[in-house]
């Protein structure tokens, strides 16, 4: 087993779109993002941490770097299914291209991206995300100068049940039985039982928390993560460190408030900008009010990523039924974000320097 072989042969066909591709808007956005990413070293990651293909036997398998810019494709163009972006890579010149695919070799099966998304796992797409970033700060981006912090709501695949249908369900699955189906093999498919209720601005809603940590100045988003509001702010301050300049100031809603963040921060030598909010022993001065209206006009960036996501790619809603897998999804919708964030910064600070260097 090793890797196909899937541009090296150029047919006739290849030839043909060649001319017209010029004025195609898709291959110019794919071509950018090919200059902004060095992918020699994100390849060099998969193919350290992807098992597949390293075998003596069997059939050739597909690049891991090809599939994971299928699914980057995936994100960047809103297709909302793997059989869906298996079409579209048969049927556009601009996504063959993108993945070094000659006209004349069919896309990967939508099968294939789904075991490839299974395999590769949390700890790598995070280290991806530290490549890239470091890759953008190397080409003169600022990154860590303050960061924004929050937290979303996101309905359940499913539809919502109730606590004690949950807690039965929950049950079932730590035995035996309940991990195999009705034929005695590991379950595939199956409910929700990973999301909860919570609450969110009085509102209950049956699902989880996708928190997010963008950077202020940039836009890139440093750390996402699935979990708690108040008690894991440290820890989404230090996964967003991905640089060897520290971060100097951290933006949070109200939900962030209390003595252990501030505490964590204030040791660690990072400006604290948490909104404050009344407590039974001190009440709102006009300072604190001015403040946070203040850290309001900062922290807005978070708020517009998740108001993008919500808009343009429904994560309002997960798209599976298990956290792990929902937790993926949104990490690698995060890195086609930062991919094209950084594929756009590096262009328009190219323009600049074009336009100054001509006068």
């Amino acid at each position: 087993m090793g890797y196909k072989k899937l541009g090296k042969k150029i047919s006739f066909a290849d030839l043909a779109v060649h001319k017209v591709t010029k004025n195609n808007r898709s291959v110019r956005m794919v071509e950018k993002i090919n200059k902004a990413v060095n992918w020699h070293n994100i390849e060099a990651l998969l193919l350290e941490c992807y098992d597949k293909g390293k075998s003596t036997q069997g059939a050739d398998t597909y690049p891991p770097l090809t599939l994971l810019k299928g699914l980057l494709l995936q994100k960047w163009f809103h297709i909302p299914s793997d059989p869906e972006l298996e079409n579209q890579i048969n049927d556009r010149i601009s996504f063959k291209k993108f993945l070094s695919i000659s006209m004349g070799t069919p896309s990967p099966d939508h099968s294939t991206f789904s075991r490839f998304r299974s395999r590769l796992s949390k700890e790598v797409m995070l280290h991806l995300n530290n490549v890239a970033l470091q890759e953008f700060e190397k080409r003169g981006l600022s990154i860590n100068e303050g960061i924004a912090v929050d937290a979303r709501p996101v309905k359940s695949a499913n539809k919502p049940i109730s606590k004690s249908e949950l807690r039965k369900l929950r049950e079932k699955r730590d035995t035996p039985e309940g991990k195999v189906d009705k034929n005695v093999k590991p379950l595939k498919f199956s409910k929700d039982i990973d999301s909860d209720w919570t609450i969110k601005n009085d509102t209950p809603h049956y699902g989880f928390k996708e928190h997010a940590v963008v950077d202020v100045t940039s836009g890139f988003i440093l750390a996402p993560a699935s979990v708690h509001d108040t008690t894991y702010l440290p820890y989404l301050t230090i996964a967003s460190c991905h640089t060897k300049k520290p971060i100097e100031t951290v933006y949070a809603d109200k939900g962030y408030y209390g003595q252990p963040n501030r505490a964590f921060l204030s040791l660690n030598k990072i400006r604290d900008e948490i909104m404050r909010k009344d407590t039974t022993t001190s009440k709102f001065t006009e300072l604190e009010i001015e403040g946070n209206k203040r850290i309001s006009k900062k922290r807005y960036i978070v708020e517009q990523h998740f108001g993008l996501d919500h808009l343009h790619d429904g994560a309002y809603r997960a798209r599976f039924t298990t956290t792990l897998k929902n937790i993926w999804d949104a990490m690698c919708r995060q890195r086609a974000f930062n991919i094209s964030r950084g594929s756009q910064l590096l262009a328009g600070a190219l323009r600049t320097r074009d336009r100054y260097a001509w006068r």
